[in-house]
């Protein structure tokens, strides 16, 4: 039976509602199972001091890491007391709004979504110049790598404070290569050779190994390296569908008509089927892989395991992404890890002492070297770079190096900040699928998607002015 528009829209509001409550519910079941009372010695320590609630996604090995950072802040000085909720999993973004909604938001957040532009055009996190003087802020601007700088900025404005980033570079099975008289790939075209060559399109199917997939997801990379920008802050304006991205995409999509659109997807979802978050190069699926700089000590983990057993390990490299004529070196996709402080935050300063304490700005470089060499994570600064004990950290781990030093390139590009930013990621890649499983013109879907997240970036500023 139909239903009067009345009705509707009392179901609607009822729907709305009982999700509202189940969110409040799932938000505070969550806070009680996250938060653990402290002990009488925390309490004694932050008897008199100025509380800092902190909250954070990280879980397993590295909330340990996370616990020693506070610790070690807490025990630095004795005027604030950070207490850490962890919050690992889905829904932090829902937790996070629901407590500013309600007025009682944490202190500090820190996260690795692309959601700076998105809060910061809502007006309901701090720009960092309301924090510190000018000169200490034209410092930090000097002080971050480029990436990490574009991380935390919207329309030119720093809003939050990147404490790690994460990059990704080609790795490959130097073993392999050398059997087949193959050299690291330094070009698109060398890396086409390594592919068809370890690979050839008309063997037998279904193939156990290839030597190159493109990844749907890494358009966002590849786009970058093939000399595109996906948006024009000074315009502000989609160049998504600009030639380089094009280009790039008609590239990936290369590979499935090479092999088969039907073989690469199976493919590709037999990575996704390995056991826990296995390396699928030390699988032997492929002889190379974009992936990022947690696999370096996975990487050593397994070489470690194979001389213990007594077995032969391959011996992996990994270099800059290559690109083709007219393209961008050193050049990809950049997240990473960053603090912001809300608006309504009790205690912006402690935030903004501790934060920068982690992250290693205004004399804490050699804190914030232990902190990410205790984590494997790329300092967001080379100031944090050049310390000795994150030095003795990259001489442990030779591939990391590789990482740190395409960090501090300017073409290290993240998700544009804009409103909606994960709304234009996701568009990106749905478009790749569409050219590379579906076999659809990468011109015509990419005109597609870029047209509509202009819709959508042009509805956010509509219904959200800037600082409401």
């Amino acid at each position: 039976m139909k239903q009067s528009a009345p009705t509707h829209a009392l179901l609607r509001d009822l729907r709305y509602a009982a999700g509202l409550l189940l969110a409040v519910g799932a938000l505070a079941w969550g806070l009680w199972g996250s938060w653990h009372p402290p002990g009488r010695a925390a309490v004694k320590r932050a008897a008199g001091r100025e509380e800092v609630v902190f909250w954070h996604f990280w879980g397993g090995r590295h909330r340990e890491v996370v616990e020693q950072i506070v610790h070690g802040f807490n025990s630095s000085q004795n005027r604030y007391f950070v207490r850490s909720i962890a919050m690992p999993g889905a829904n932090l973004d829902l937790k996070f709004f629901l407590s500013v909604t309600g007025g009682s938001p944490p202190d500090l957040l820190n996260h690795d979504d692309p959601v700076v532009a998105d809060w910061a055009h809502r007006g309901i996190i701090q720009p960092i110049d309301e924090l510190i003087d000018a000169p200490a802020y034209e410092t930090l601007r000097q002080w971050l790598f480029p990436a990490a700088r574009e991380l935390g900025s919207y329309q030119g404005r720093l809003y939050a404070l990147c404490n790690g980033l994460d990059i990704r570079a080609l790795y490959y099975d130097e073993t392999l290569l050398a059997d087949y008289g193959l050299r690291p790939p330094r070009s698109i075209a060398e890396l086409d050779a390594l592919a068809t060559t370890i690979a050839p399109p008309k063997a037998n199917r279904p193939l156990r190994r290839y030597g190159y997939l493109p990844d749907p997801r890494r358009i966002w990379a590849w786009g970058i390296v093939f000399g595109g920008r996906f948006y024009d802050a000074s315009q502000r304006r989609v160049t998504a569908d600009d030639e380089p991205i094009v280009r790039a995409l008609e590239w990936m999509a290369s590979y499935s008509r090479r092999y088969g659109a039907r073989e690469v997807a199976a493919f590709r979802k037999g990575d996704q089927a390995l056991a826990g978050s296995s390396f699928p190069l030390l699988e032997g699926r492929y002889a190379a892989i974009m992936d990022g700089q947690w696999r370096v000590p996975e990487i050593a983990t397994a070489r470690q395991a194979a001389r213990r057993r007594g077995q032969p390990m391959p011996n992996i490299g990994v270099t800059a992404l290559p690109c083709p004529p007219g393209g961008r070196e050193n050049a990809g996709w950049v997240n990473g890890n960053f603090f912001v402080i809300p608006r309504r935050a009790r205690n912006p300063q402690g935030a903004w002492a501790f934060a920068r304490y982690w992250a290693g700005f205004g004399g804490f470089e050699q804190q914030a070297a232990r902190h990410c060499a205790a984590g494997g994570w790329i300092p967001a600064s080379q100031h944090v770079v050049d310390q000795p004990e994150f030095q003795d950290f990259l001489r442990r781990y030779p591939h990391f190096a590789t990482f740190v030093r395409l960090a501090s390139s300017e073409n290290q590009v993240p998700t544009p900040a804009v409103p909606g930013a994960m709304y234009f990621y996701t568009q990106m890649v749905r478009a790749a699928e569409d050219a590379m499983y579906r076999e659809r013109s990468p011109r015509q879907v990419l005109r597609e998607a870029a047209d509509r997240v202009r819709q959508r970036l042009d509805e956010l500023q509509e219904k959200t002015p800037h600082g409401s």
